[in-house]
């Protein structure tokens, strides 16, 4: 049969049955437009965990001390275990850390980007080597500036976030960009705490400037140059000989592993708690969207249930025509075709029209929860994630759907005998 006989049939055939027609192609619809949807949001959120709230670099190990050092089982982290860490097949870098191990406490009383502010808070620093945030740096370089100059800090993005989504609010504070935190200097005094106990050392007090802003900064502090560190721990008597921790860099993710491995035989620990707290957060996300797709399959299977009973019926109801068909030189192989067409279309419709009304859903709930909900820490402009082949799939699932749904009907339509139905026998 012609291609062009095919589609006149077809198009002749559902436009005589418009209503059963509907019904199929609906099914479909609905099925695939949970599907879509529910997918969709599942890949938006799964974005938003890690490239906002928990946003790993795969490469990265975090390695410190072990919680238990007993002989040559384990160690501290000093110089000569940083270089032990480096020497590691697959470390391309090897980046060390050391917490300032005094308190410290910022006391501003001035303007704040146009408000008036005056406000205490204790203060966490960690210094790194200047390399680890060398690519966020923006004003001037990251290094010690020496006693009694600004203290160069990168802030973190995320402290950021959470700043402008919930402090700022509560307390009427401008919201701020990470362009507009570069420059800005505040007062810290080392060594000094409103609710810990302090070092025997002296009070240092310096002036610390923003010269930058980073997803590897410090969440709950500000990130400082290591030697800014060293130096403020030695004026406290406090341990300036020993890292926090020491970020490798491996050349490649697939690396990884046995750098963990060489990690954890040298008596060291590798502090993945962010990691696995990303790779929980997204696990849940993908079984909720996982159950989520499969209701939506029992939907595209009971629609296909549908059309099997659909085309059935309808089959049954054309058993005479099909004869005919048959009997003027259709081949059996014409009439399956033909049964499957008519499917392929009201499967066609379902999927275009489930896509569609999936997409346009998840705009409704972008525009409703920007309006409706509050703002809060790592909100998204969308919760919903479309690569280009999500509607190509809901498209080719509605197709499946309804093929089969109609494969053992189209089966009995080509089966029928034009002899016994023209005979008025039936099939």
């Amino acid at each position: 049969m012609r291609a062009a006989s095919l589609r006149k049939l077809v198009r002749l055939q559902l436009s005589r049955d418009r209503r059963g027609a509907f019904s199929s192609s609906f099914g479909i619809s609905i099925g695939i437009a949970s599907l879509v949807f529910f997918v969709a949001l599942g890949l938006g959120v799964g974005r938003v965990v890690r490239e906002k709230i928990f946003p790993v670099d795969a490469s990265l190990i975090d390695v410190v001390p072990s919680q238990l050092s007993i002989g040559l089982f384990g160690g501290k982290l000093d110089q000569d275990a940083v270089d032990r860490l480096a020497a590691i097949p697959g470390v391309k870098h090897a980046w060390r850390k050391m917490n300032v191990r005094v308190p410290a406490v910022s006391f501003y009383d001035g303007d704040f980007f146009g408000r008036r502010l005056r406000m205490g808070i204790e203060v966490l620093a960690v210094g790194v080597d200047p390399e680890f945030v060398k690519a966020d740096v923006q004003l001037g370089d990251f290094s010690d500036p020496g006693p009694g100059k600004p203290i160069p800090v990168v802030a973190a993005s995320r402290l950021i976030e959470i700043y402008n989504k919930s402090f700022a609010p509560a307390r009427s504070l401008p919201q701020l960009s990470p362009t507009m935190l570069v420059g800005f200097s505040f007062p810290v005094d080392w060594n000094r705490s409103f609710v810990a106990a302090v070092a025997p050392g002296p009070v240092t007090s310096s002036q610390v400037q923003v010269v930058g802003v980073s997803d590897r900064g410090l969440l709950a502090g500000v990130t400082v140059p290591l030697d800014v560190a060293i130096r403020l721990n030695r004026a406290a008597n406090a341990d300036a000989a020993t890292f926090t921790g020491v970020a490798l860099q491996a050349a490649s993710p697939s690396d990884v592993p046995g750098i963990v491995a060489a990690v954890k035989d040298m008596g060291l620990r590798v502090d993945d708690q962010e990691r696995r707290m990303a790779e929980n957060a997204g696990a849940a996300v993908a079984i909720t969207t996982s159950a989520m797709a499969l209701l939506s399959a029992l939907i595209c299977l009971l629609a296909a249930f549908n059309i099997a009973h659909a085309l059935s019926a309808a089959v049954r109801a054309r058993e005479r025509e099909l004869g005919v068909m048959r009997a003027v030189g259709a081949s059996r192989g014409d009439i399956f075709s033909l049964v499957l067409a008519e499917a392929s279309v009201l499967g066609v419709a379902g999927g275009l029209l489930g896509t569609l009304a999936a997409l346009g859903a998840a705009a409704a709930v972008d525009l409703i929860a920007a309006r409706a909900l509050p703002e809060f820490p790592f909100k998204p402009d969308t919760f919903f994630l479309v690569p280009v082949w999500l509607p190509l799939l809901g498209v080719g699932l509605g197709v499946l759907a309804a093929i089969a749904g109609a494969w053992l009907p189209a089966r009995r339509a080509s089966r029928v005998d034009p002899a016994r139905v023209l005979a008025g026998q039936g099939a």
